[in-house]
């Protein structure tokens, strides 16, 4: 039976600027700043190594669309080496690297297939069937229309026909919605593979035919945990087999630390250096929050006692010696057991932000929405941005207004 094996990858982000990490030494700095880059090698050497019939990425090669002459080097460098192993790529810029952008351009050589900002299609003869590739590039950094209107249905039972878009499912409000589609609206293309990009969650959202995010190949902060890569796929008319391969230089986690009977501070040092040191050799480099769980009152008075910032620290100094680099970016805390120990305050204002809606959020943080610096490193106010503000809001009244202060 034909089949056609290929390399689905998307939101590279290459030259991401890693905002908000603080406290870093210079090596460990410089190979956070540099992971998105290598990740991005780590894709390349496995293309040339496994030789796939082409390679396929799905918008936000670059991180801006100013697109640094650094990162666009990198790429091109990248799809020089794929060329001369005659391993053709298919690519579509996105809402980050529009075509709209000002940027210093690079020629990328003749196995790379860039999809203007039309919806267009791009035939490729493999070794196993003639492949139709349909898509489009973000001629602008907002694209709000459903661009998938505009895709073709598939003619015909010969050969391959994939899509190939950037966008969000219609009514996701976790990420920036751009070209928004409805899965049925994918199914009634008859295509034998959807690759999309934009969520940088990996996600099948149907089998049969495979409709597929791959996520990003690197995590860039702490909402974007666990491992990071992208798809080796092979595909038939009547099966798609997908193999997930790993690309994350630096592993982004929230690691959780049972707390429960601790009394004395060398214990809490020592069970988060048996964590975090296991944790280092599995992963290797990683930037995590610790989240401490099972909190009951010895626990919880032992880490009232300090300031979150001093604890922090202590925490690091004391993690110096681990085997692999893990930074500890953050503290969090699971409920208290004892809800008595809070304060009538505490429990009035905890209750008060439980029942705000989204708007109401919005409203209290309207001023550091509006902030002209602050602002541009925000993302979009959503609901599951809105559940992380209310859990660390929440940590914090616990920690700080118990009863009786």
């Amino acid at each position: 039976m034909e089949s056609i094996r290929f390399i689905h990858t998307a939101d590279l982000h290459l030259g991401s600027p890693f905002v908000g990490m603080k406290g870093l030494q210079k090596e460990q700095w410089n190979k956070l700043k540099d992971s998105t880059m290598d990740a991005f090698d780590r894709l390349i050497q496995y293309a040339l190594e496994q030789q796939p019939d082409f390679v396929l990425i799905v918008g936000d090669i670059y991180d801006g669309e100013d697109r640094s002459l650094r990162a666009q080097a990198r790429f091109q460098q990248g799809m020089k080496r794929l060329e001369e192993q005659r391993i053709p790529v298919i690519i579509s810029y996105g809402n980050h690297d529009h075509l709209s952008g000002n940027w210093t351009r690079f020629e990328l050589p003749e196995n790379v297939h860039a999809f203007d900002d039309a919806v267009s299609q791009y035939t490729l003869e493999t070794a196993g069937g003639q492949v139709v590739f349909t898509g489009f590039s973000y001629g602008k950094r907002h694209i709000s229309e459903a661009m998938i209107e505009q895709y073709p249905e598939a003619r015909g039972t010969a050969g391959f026909h994939i899509g190939m878009l950037h966008g969000s499912l219609d009514g996701d409000a976790s990420h920036a919605v751009y070209a928004p589609f409805r899965k049925e609206q994918l199914l009634s293309r008859h295509y034998d593979y959807w690759a999309l990009g934009h969520i940088h969650k990996r996600q099948e959202l149907h089998q049969d035919p495979s409709i597929i995010y791959p996520g990003n190949i690197q995590g860039r902060h702490l909402k974007e945990s666990g491992p990071k890569g992208f798809y080796d796929v092979t595909l038939t008319k009547t099966d798609t087999s997908l193999d997930f391969i790993p690309t994350s230089v630096v592993q982004f986690d929230r690691l959780a630390i049972s707390a429960k009977g601790l009394l004395h501070m060398n214990e809490l040092i020592d069970v988060c250096h048996k964590e975090l040191s296991a944790y280092g050799a599995t992963i290797g480099t990683g930037i995590v929050e610790v989240m401490f769980t099972e909190l009951d009152t010895e626990s919880f008075g032992l880490i009232a006692e300090i300031p979150e910032n001093e604890l922090l620290e202590m925490l690091r100094e004391s993690m110096e010696t681990l085997d692999h680099f893990v930074w500890i970016q953050g503290i969090g805390f699971e409920q208290i057991e004892n809800n008595g120990e809070l304060s009538p305050l505490g429990a009035l204002l905890i209750q008060t932000m439980e029942e705000w809606d989204i708007e109401e959020w919005k409203t209290v943080l309207k001023d550091l929405y509006r902030h002209p610096k602050s602002s541009r490193f925000l993302e979009p106010l959503a609901n599951e941005a809105v559940a992380d503000l209310q859990l660390a809001a929440e940590q914090k009244i616990r920690r700080s207004m118990q009863a009786g202060e």
